[in-house]
This record gives C-alpha cells, sequence and structure tokens, in this order.
C-alpha cells in the first residue's frame, strides 16, 4: 500500500518542506480529527505532546488549529516521551493522540506520530484513510461555529507518565547503592528519566538535560553512545542509559563501558522472561535484527519471528503472534505486559529491576555471540534508486557471494532520504566487499 504522506513511523522530514510546515499541519489536524471523531461520545478529546525542537512552538498551533477545526477539544502536554503520550491517550479515554518529533533525527526535522484511543499506532490502512482526507477539501470537514474546539494545557503529563511507571513495578523497587549514568538527547525525557531514577534511590550522573531547542541529538543520545561509555568509566557507574530524541528507544553500556543494542536488551529480556515464566509466544524481532540473535532464540527454543523495520510493524506482529515482547536493534523495545509501543526508559527500568540485587550487567547481557554486522547509511536524492536494474544487479551479485556465509538486507529508509546496506558474517573482508559492490551502484 504506497502511502503519501506517512512513512515508517509517522510523518517525517525538515521543517519548512513541503510537508512539515503550519499550512499542511493545519489540514494533518483537521484531517485526523475528522477521522477520529466519535459521534458516541459527547466530548471530542485529542492529546498532544512534543519533544523539544524549536520548530514545535510553530507546527503545534497549526495542528491544534486543525484540530480545534474539526471538532476536537485539545490538551497540550508539551514535553513529553513518546510512550508517555500514548498512555495517556488511553488514560485520559482520549479520541486520539498525536506527539510532534521527528525521533532521533537532527533538529531541523519534525513529524507527526498519530496514536488511536487504545493508544496503539495506527495501521496502514488507517494512514491511507487519513491521507486522503487530507488531499480532500478542507471546507467538507470543517466543524459548525458552536462545536470548535477548545484547547487547555496540562502542566502534569510527566508526573502521570511516571506514575504509571511504577505501578509496572512492585511497591519496594529500590535503585538504591546503584549509580546510573543517564542520556536523555537534550529531547523529550529530560525531566522524566533523572526524575524517577533518583526517585527510586540511585545516584544519577545525567548528559543531555539541556534542550535549547536546536540541540536534540546532536552528539548525544542513542545515536552517539561513546557519552555514555564516557560517563561510566569517569564515574565508575554501574549501567549507562541513552535514549532517543523522543524516548522512544534505548541503548546501554555495561560497567565495563561496552554497548548493549536492542537486540542485546530483547535477548536478555527474553531469557529472564522465560526463566520467571513471563515470556508469552515468542519475540518478534525485524529485518535488521543479527542473525545471532535468531541462533540464540533456536537455541533457546523460543520462537523467534522477523517483522518489517519499525516499531509499529514489531506491534503488529506481537499482536498477530500473540506474543509479548519484540523490538528493533535501533533500540526500539516493545514490552507488551505494559506497553504498546517503544519506551525507552521503562525498557530502562526492567534492565534495572533485573539489576537491583547487585548483579552486573556485564554479566546479565552475555547471553549471545552478535555476527559481526556493518551498516551503511548512504544518502540519495532519490530513494528509487534501490530499483534500478544496476542496483538489483549488484544486490542480486552480493547475495551470491555470501550465501551460507551471512546475511545482506538492502533497503531504502523509511524516516530519511537514504538507502541502508546492512552485512553480516564473520568475514570482514567479504562484508566490505559486498557492501562497496552496492553503494557504487547507487551514490
Amino acid at each position: 500500500m504506497k502511502k503519501k504522506y506517512f512513512g515508517t513511523d509517522g510523518i517525517r522530514g525538515i521543517v519548512n518542506s513541503d510537508n512539515i510546515n503550519g499550512e499542511k499541519f493545519f489540514k494533518f489536524g483537521l484531517a485526523a480529527g475528522t477521522y477520529f471523531k466519535n459521534l458516541k461520545k459527547k466530548k471530542q478529546i485529542a492529546i498532544i505532546a512534543k519533544d523539544t525542537r524549536l520548530s514545535g512552538y510553530t507546527l503545534e498551533p497549526a495542528l491544534v488549529s486543525g484540530l480545534a477545526s474539526a471538532g476536537m477539544h485539545i490538551f497540550t502536554l508539551g514535553p513529553l516521551p513518546t510512550n508517555g503520550l500514548a498512555m495517556l491517550t488511553k488514560k485520559m479515554r482520549a479520541n486520539m493522540g498525536i506527539m510532534i518529533t521527528a525521533s532521533h533525527n537532527p533538529y531541523y526535522d519534525n513529524g507527526l506520530k498519530l496514536f488511536g484511543p487504545d493508544g496503539s499506532k495506527l495501521s496502514d490502512k488507517i494512514e491511507k484513510k487519513i491521507e486522503n482526507l487530507i488531499d480532500s477539501k478542507t471546507l467538507n470537514h470543517l466543524s459548525d461555529p458552536k462545536t470548535l474546539g477548545r484547547v487547555k494545557r496540562l502542566e502534569d503529563g510527566n508526573e502521570t507518565y511516571l506514575k504509571i511507571l511504577r505501578k509496572n513495578f512492585p511497591k519496594d523497587f529500590s535503585l538504591k547503592g546503584m549509580k546510573i549514568v543517564i542520556d536523555c538527547a537534550n529531547g523529550a525525557g529530560y525531566k522524566s528519566a533523572p526524575k524517577i531514577l533518583t526517585e527510586l534511590g540511585a545516584k544519577v550522573f545525567s548528559a543531555g538535560i539541556k534542550p535549547n531547542g536546536l540541540n536534540i541529538n546532536y552528539k548525544c543520545g542513542s545515536t552517539h553512545p561513546d557519552i555514555i561509555k564516557k560517563f561510566v568509566k569517569k564515574y565508575k557507574a554501574d549501567i549507562g542509559i541513552a535514549l532517543d530524541g523522543d524516548a522512544d528507544r534505548v541503548i546501554m553500556c555495561d560497567e565495563k563501558s561496552q554497548l548493549i543494542d536492542g537486540d542485546q536488551i530483547i535477548a536478555m529480556i527474553a531469557k529472564r522472561w522465560k526463566r520467571k515464566k513471563i515470556l508469552k509466544g515468542g519475540v518478534i524481532g525485524t529485518l535488521m535484527s543479527n542473525y545471532g540473535l535468531e541462533i540464540f532464540f533456536s537455541n533457546e527454543k523460543i520462537k523467534f519471528v522477523r517483522a518489517k523495520v519499525g516499531d509499529r510493524y514489531v506491534k503488529e506482529a506481537m499482536k498477530k503472534n500473540n506474543f509479548n515482547l519484540g523490538g528493533e536493534q535501533s533500540g526500539h523495545v516493545i514490552l507488551g505486559n505494559f506497553a504498546k509501543t517503544g519506551d525507552g526508559l521503562l525498557v530502562a527500568l526492567e534492565v534495572l529491576f533485573a539489576l537491583r540485587k547487585g548483579q552486573s550487567a556485564n554479566k546479565i547481557f552475555k547471553v549471545y555471540k552478535p555476527v559481526p554486522q556493518k551498516l551503511l547509511n548512504v544518502k540519495v536524492k532519490n530513494k528509487k534508486i534501490i530499483n534500478s536494474l544496476k542496483c538489483k544487479n549488484a544486490i542480486k551479485l552480493a547475495n551470491n557471494l555470501i550465501q551460507n556465509k551471512g546475511r545482506l538486507l538492502v533497503r531504502a529508509s523509511g524516516t530519511e532520504p537514504k538507502i541502508r546496506i546492512m552485512c553480516e558474517s564473520f568475514n570482514s573482508s567479504l562484508i566490505d566487499k559486498c557492501i562497496n559492490m552496492i553503494k557504487k551502484t547507487i551514490i
């Protein structure tokens, strides 16, 4: 199903470009509000949160205007992690929730993530219906003057979100005696993450907690984990935690400053949940999940299914297979017992809960041996170049070379103008050969 505006994870692009501007955000709000109207409800409610990008201040009013014009009453929450927005959408019995964010992208990008009344991300089918409304005549969807929506700011969004997180753990859950490094990427989790870790008794060393509208994800957070590695070593911390701009993904490092990616986090939790008889069915990964993870699950007799890249596709596969755990190597991890989308802070708390009795992070994360993997992101003007005959032939040749010796995946990014070339093998020279072969056809 080809879509015009929605990509892998919502709508995303450069601010003041074709789709990411005030005019389009008005239409996005009007279309989403129109679709999610529920005539059985006396009051139509939409809630909005955002990350810390400067552009949020220009895009949010336009979005609010569109929603109010559709007859939605809007509650704005300010900076809040994406899953906090999802959780509050359900708790407040809202018709819908919208997160204004470009996730891990630089400050000059922005976008939207939409959630239905149950706090879940939208299916391709629903997104397509909203796209049709976006491109339809505006006047057809404007509300009567008497039924226009009102707008109210809620200041306790982060507090409510943290209360929900705390309820997922025993009342006596304590991190007293632990030293934790947290990098909030100057993003949506800059208030909530250090706060809950401190409240649980940990000694917290924080980075990325001074957003200025332009420094979100800049040389910090989950895409730049060198900061937590450096701080863990400096402060002799037990673990390092790095969130991204909207706090829906997490990357960690152990007490030896060794990185822990999403695959390793999933493997550890799956093994622990299986032992405690919490794991339901199996685990969902993606096309990018390390081949070593697949081998590990096979040895552990845990069913493993790959989904398309994107945490909403992971969630859809979890629902289809009736699994309660899934995620991506990038750090999107969905704990199905507690959340409907990725939540970096929630996942971090689940890991810390396992560490609370004095175990070392290095020890609990040594559960499988990753197959060496190299990922190359090639910036392109037109992502359709991946369909060229020259590129297809190179991919075919590379697949023949690596057959039975590893795994190759070439795909267009759903969120950026990039072609992603991923190769896995214990033969490093073979990896480079295959990647370079394809790279030459797209640059």
